[in-house]
């Protein structure tokens, strides 16, 4: 009788002591799935050969991924990305507008990519804190190789966090440009990205995402900013792509309205009885910069590297 009772006992104390194991590892498994993304199994996996260490269990999965990404990466190099997003993050005077390429618009509307966009937008944004400049206005321009290469302060580069994303998701992906932007004294920045989320207050140090983006760098007369009007420039410039601001003295309206390419003389989208001109002239603005990327468009660099192959061709 005492020997039943005894191994009773020890057997409820087994139970308890599993248990508190089980529960401990169930903590530690939704705490590195939160902090990674990562599988369930992998995770498990990394738990396991690391004692329910959760962060040597994240040192292990970052190094497997970036090894299986970098992997995956040269595999896949060789697919074609014509899919992707336009982030634009604006953030005091400063602001920056990144494109990133996918294959498939699935990848590219997966808020993990979305997340990708975001966290390059903010490296290129840090980038501008390097540079003092005396002037009004700074933009510089990134191509994809320069991307590739930016330090970020998590540690590696860009490429190698490229090398993550393009493991996790099995599917190619690239860097592809950005642009930055610097403004002082009275100059403000805008941006927007379209198409645009909706119920969102404000989009200071918020990325946006989508097909198209801009960034508009003015000078306001009035000390009170008017978020809707700056919106509805730079809806203008993502829908009407005009090639220049325009100067009333020098650039006369086209007669053909379809044809404007004048930012000033273009008919405003948001009031077709208006031009762009008076609505800026109405509301005190003055549009010193602007810049215009379009997911997959063609620029001038990718036009000189199909006529330099072309001439190669025939040579």
């Amino acid at each position: 009788m005492l020997l039943q009772k005894f191994c009773a006992r020890a057997l409820h104390t087994t139970r308890q002591l599993c248990s508190a194991g089980a529960g401990l590892e169930k903590s530690a498994l939704s705490t590195l799935r939160k902090k990674t993304g990562y599988t369930f199994a992998n995770c498990k996996k990394a738990l396991e050969l690391h004692n329910n260490d959760v962060k040597q269990a994240e040192k292990w999965l970052h190094e497997q991924a970036q090894s299986l990404g970098w992997s995956k990466a040269t595999k896949l190099s060789d697919r074609i990305t014509t899919q992707g997003l336009v982030g634009v993050l604006v953030s005091g005077n400063r602001g920056a507008m990144v494109e990133l390429n996918c294959e498939t618009d699935f990848v590219a509307r997966n808020d993990t990519f979305k997340r990708f966009v975001d966290h390059v937008s903010r490296i290129v944004l840090h980038y501008t804190d390097l540079t003092e400049f005396d002037g009004d206005l700074w933009k510089l321009g990134f191509d994809s190789d320069a991307l590739r290469n930016l330090e970020t302060p998590q540690g590696g580069s860009l490429a190698d966090h490229l090398a993550l994303l393009i493991g996790a998701m099995g599917e190619n992906a690239s860097i592809r440009r950005a642009l930055c932007f610097k403004v002082n004294n009275d100059l403000r920045l805008a941006g927007y990205a379209h198409p645009a989320p909706t119920n969102v207050s404000t989009t200071q140090n918020i990325t946006q995402v989508g097909k198209y983006g801009a960034i508009v760098a003015f000078r306001s007369q009035l000390e009170i900013d008017d978020p809707e009007v700056q919106k509805g420039i730079c809806q203008q410039i993502v829908g009407m792509k005009p090639i220049k601001i325009g100067e009333y003295d020098k650039d006369m309206p086209a007669e053909n309205k379809d044809d404007e390419t004048c930012l000033i003389h273009q008919e405003y989208l948001l009031d077709a009885d208006k031009t762009v001109g008076e609505v800026l002239r109405d509301n005190g603005i003055s549009i010193i910069d602007y810049h215009r990327f379009e997911c997959g468009e063609q620029t001038q660099r990718d036009l000189k590297e199909i006529m330099r192959a072309q001439q190669q061709n025939s040579n």
